[in-house]
C-alpha cells in the first residue's frame, strides 16, 4: 500500500532545538571522595587519577555472591570479573566531572555484570551503597537486585537491564534526546559480545552512526566486551563467530578504538578516555571501543571454562571447606586480603562450619520424595520422538542448559541448532523448519520468548508454520534474577494468538507426557494435511515432585485433572481451587491445611491456560456449592483465572470467585520464589486465607 507524505517544513534555526520536561532525577550525584580500595592510572595529560581497584571489585563480588548462594540464589561471576577494569575506568572518568550527570549518561546493557557495579559503588560509597549492603545482594530486602532495576534502585540505575541488547537502543534514545535539547552530554553504553547477536542491538548499531551523521545524536561511545563467550559456551563453537561483524563496525560508520587487553586497567582507561575525547570532538562520528576481555578473569578455572564461569562456581559449603578462601586468594594474586574483607570472609567461614555441625548433629531425616525440575521431562519426550523417526529439531538461543533441552542436543547434535542470543531469530528459523516438514522445538526463558519472540510466533502461525516452545523460568520462579527476568505476563501476551495452546505443566512427568502428546498431535495434523497448533510450554525453575498425578488417573489433552483435596459428602459446600504450573504443588499443600481446618476443597490442575476445561470446572463448582478460587504466578489481568471465569460465564456458570495473582506490579529479586509468593499473597498461606474468606 502506498503512502502519501508531505515535504518537511522549513525550520527556522532558532526552532531547531527543544528541551524535554524537567523533573527531579533520583540518580545520585558524585561520590564524596576517592574509592576506599584504589588503583592509580595516568591520564593523557600526564596527571594521575585514582580509580576503584578491579581486584577489590572481584573480591567483593565473590563474597557477596557467597552470601546470596547461601540464601538460595544463583549468581553471576564471569561477566563482572571480566569487565572489572573497564567499569572502573568508565566510572573513574565520569566522576572527574562534577556533577557527572550533566556530562554523561551511563547505560549498562550487560545486566549480568551489575553485581560488579554494585561492588564498585560500595567502594566509592556511591548512592549510599556500603560494603555491608553487599551482603544482602539478591535478597528480598535489598535494592541490589540480580540485574540493575531502576524501580528498585533509582539512585544507582538509570536504565534497567537484564534482557541482553535492550540497553543499547535505549542509550541511542538518550543521546538523540540530548541532541534535540542541544545538550552536549556524552552517552556511554557497555554491551557484551553475546548481546550483539540480538536484532534490536544490531538495529541500534546501524542507526546510531547513520543518525549521528545527520547531526541527530549527541556524543556517543559504545564499549563492546568481546570475550567470545556466552552462557552455554564459546560463541564460535556453539553458535558462530562475530569477528567479521565487529570488523565491519568501521564501515558501518563507527570510529573504532581497539583495546587489545581490556583486563589491563591502564590500557582500559586510556582507551575509554580516548574514545570519549573523539566522540566529543566530533559528535557526528560515534565511537566504539572494541575491547578484548577474558570472562571470569582472575581465577584460572573460570577463565578456562567454556562459559567463562558465567554462574558463580562455588556453593555455600565451600566457605567451610576452604575453597572460597582459595578462590579469593587467587583473585588477590598473593596480596594480603584487606581487614574489612577478612572479617567478612571469616564470618562466612564460621557460619558455614556452624551450619555443617548443626546438620551433622541433627537426627537423620526421613527420605524426602524425589524431586526434579519440571522442564527435565521435555527432552525425554523429544528424544523418544526422534528415536521413533519423527523429524524433531531443536533450535536454541543459548539457554538450552537452563531450559532443560540440553539432553536432546547431546543425543542428537545433528538435529540441534544454536543461533546465538537471538530469540526473535530462533522462532523465525524454527518456522522455516516447520514449513518444510520438521517439528521444531525452541527454548528460552519465558520472559524473552514472549517478548522478543512474540511477533515471529504470530508470523509463524500466520504462515502455517507452527512451533513448539519450552519457555522456562516463569513468573517468580526466576526470583534471584529480578524483575527483568520474571515473566509475569506470558499468558496474557500469548494466549490470544490464533492456533496457539499455552500449557503450564506442574511436574516433570506431566511435562514429558505433554511434550510427547504435542509432538504426536503435530505430526498427525501434518499427515492429515491440517495445520497443527503451536504449543507453548511454560514452567518454573525450582524442583518439584516428579509427579502430582493421583494413582489410577491419566493425562488427557485438554482435560483438567483433580490433583488434591477431596470431594465432600453431598450437601457439603467447599471451594474449587484452580491452579497451574508451579503453583499446583502449593495449592495441594494449601488444600491439606484447609481440609485439616474443616474447609472442604479440591485442587484442579488447569494446565491448558488459554483453553480451560470448562466442563470439569463447572461440574466441580456445582458439586461444591459455587465457590471458585484461582491462583497463578502471573498478573491477574489476562491470566488463567480471568480466562477461566470468562469461559464459565459464557457457559452459564457464575460462581463466587476470588482470583489470586499479581496486581499490576513488576517483581524484584529474592532468594526464593516462596518469598515473593508470600509477599503477593499467592503462596500456601495466601491460598488458605483466600479460600477461607470465600466460605
Amino acid at each position: 500500500m502506498g503512502a502519501e507524505t508531505a515535504p518537511a517544513a522549513a525550520i527556522d534555526p532558532k526552532d531547531r532545538f527543544r528541551p524535554g520536561m524537567t523533573y527531579p532525577s533520583l540518580l545520585a550525584g558524585n561520590p564524596a571522595g576517592k574509592p576506599n580500595f584504589a588503583a592509580t592510572v595516568k591520564r593523557a595529560n600526564g596527571s594521575e587519577l585514582s580509580l576503584a581497584c578491579p581486584v577489590a571489585t572481584r573480591v567483593m563480588v565473590a563474597l557477596m555472591n557467597t552470601d546470596a548462594v547461601v540464601g538460595g540464589a544463583a549468581c553471576h561471576w564471569g561477566g563482572p570479573a571480566g569487565l572489572a577494569e573497564i567499569m572502573s575506568a568508565i566510572h573513574g572518568l565520569m566522576f572527574t566531572k562534577n556533577p557527572w550527570l550533566d556530562a554523561f549518561n551511563f547505560v549498562n546493557d550487560a545486566g549480568h555484570t551489575e553485581n560488579g557495579i554494585y561492588a564498585l559503588k560500595a567502594n566509592y560509597g556511591y548512592a549510599g551503597v556500603t560494603i555491608k549492603d553487599l551482603r544482602g545482594f539478591r535478597s528480598i530486602t535489598s535494592k541490589l537486585t540480580g540485574h540493575g532495576e531502576g524501580h528498585i534502585f533509582p539512585e544507582g540505575v538509570m536504565i534497567s537491564n537484564g534482557p541482553l541488547g535492550s540497553g543499547l537502543p535505549t542509550a541511542q534514545g538518550l543521546a538523540m534526546a540530548d541532541r534535540l535539547a542541544d545538550r552536549k552530554r556524552t552517552t556511554i553504553c557497555v554491551i557484551s559480545d553475546g548481546a550483539l547477536y540480538e536484532g534490536e542491538a544490531k538495529e541500534a548499531v546501524s542507526a546510531i552512526p547513520g543518525l549521528a551523521a545527520k547531526d541527530l545524536v549527541a556524543p556517543f561511545v559504545m564499549v563492546i566486551s568481546d570475550n567470545n563467550t556466552k552462557l552455554s559456551g564459546r560463541c564460535d563453537v556453539d553458535a558462530f563467530t562475530q569477528a567479521n561483524y565487529f570488523a565491519s563496525l568501521e564501515i558501518q560508520g563507527w570510529a573504532v578504538v581497539k583495546l587489545a587487553n581490556g583486563n589491563n586497567l591502564q590500557d582500559a582507561f586510556s582507551a575509554i578516555e580516548r574514545a570519549v575525547a573523539l566522540a566529543e570532538s566530533n559528535p557526528k562520528k560515534p565511537v566504539v571501543v572494541w575491547a578484548k576481555t577474558v570472562k571470569g578473569f582472575g581465577v584460572a578455572s573460570t577463565e578456562k571454562s567454556a562459559s567463562g564461569g558465567h554462574g558463580f562456581p562455588l556453593g555455600g559449603a565451600d566457605a567451610a571447606n576452604g575453597k572460597l578462601r582459595a578462590f579469593v586468594n587467587e583473585i588477590l594474586g598473593g596480596k594480603q586480603l584487606a581487614a574489612e574483607f577478612e572479617t567478612w570472609l571469616a564470618a562466612q567461614e564460621q557460619a558455614a562450619k556452624d551450619k555443617a555441625a548443626k546438620a551433622a548433629a541433627a537426627p537423620a531425616a526421613a527420605p524426602a520424595p524425589k524431586k526434579d525440575k519440571i522442564q527435565s521431562g521435555f527432552p525425554k519426550a523429544m528424544i523418544a520422538a526422534a528415536e521413533a523417526g519423527l523429524p524433531v529439531v531443536s533450535v536454541s538461543a543459548d539457554l538450552q542448559g537452563s531450559t532443560g533441552v540440553a539432553p536432546f542436543r547431546a543425543k542428537f547434535p545433528q538435529f540441534s541448532f544454536e543461533v546465538g542470543i537471538a530469540e526473535s531469530n530462533m522462532v523465525s528459523v524454527a518456522a522455516g523448519f516447520s514449513k518444510l516438514g520438521y517439528i521444531p522445538v525452541v527454548d528460552t526463558f519465558a520472559q524473552f520468548g514472549v517478548t522478543k519472540g512474540l511477533l515471529p510466533l504470530c508470523m509463524a502461525n500466520l504462515s502455517q508454520a507452527p512451533v513448539i516452545a519450552c519457555y522456562s523460568h516463569t513468573g517468580f520462579q526466576d526470583a534471584a534474577d529480578g524483575a527483568s527476568h520474571e515473566a509475569l505476563m506470558y499468558l496474557a501476551m500469548t494466549g490470544s494468538i490464533p492456533h496457539t495452546v499455552t500449557y503450564c505443566p506442574a511436574s516433570a512427568e506431566e511435562a514429558e507426557w505433554a511434550m510427547g502428546e504435542a509432538i504426536k498431535r503435530f505430526a498427525a495434523a501434518r499427515k492429515a494435511g491440517k495445520m497443527p497448533d503451536s504449543v507453548l510450554f511454560f514452567c518454573g525453575r525450582e524442583n518439584f515432585a516428579l509427579s502430582l498425578r493421583p494413582e489410577g488417573t491419566r493425562y488427557e489433552w485438554g482435560q483438567a485433572m483433580v490433583v488434591g483435596g477431596t470431594l465432600p459428602k453431598s450437601g457439603t459446600s467447599g471451594v474449587v481451587i484452580s491452579a497451574n504450573g508451579s503453583l499446583v504443588a502449593h495449592a495441594i499443600k494449601a488444600a491439606d491445611k484447609l481440609i485439616a481446618a474443616g474447609t472442604a476443597c479440591v485442587v484442579v490442575n488447569n494446565a491448558m491456560a488459554n483453553r480451560p476445561d470448562i466442563a470439569t470446572h463447572r461440574q466441580l463448582i456445582e458439586q461444591l456449592g459455587g465457590k471458585l478460587l484461582t491462583v497463578e504466578d502471573h498478573q491477574i489481568v489476562g491470566g488463567a483465572g480471568q480466562t477461566l471465569v470468562a469461559g464459565l460465564a459464557a457457559a452459564g456458570c457464575h460462581p463466587t470467585v476470588q482470583i489470586l495473582g499479581v496486581h499490576g506490579e513488576f517483581g524484584q529479586s529474592a532468594y526464593t520464589a516462596d518469598e515473593l509468593y508470600k509477599k503477593h499473597g499467592i503462596g500456601v498461606d495466601g491460598i488458605v486465607a483466600a479460600a477461607q474468606a470465600l466460605r
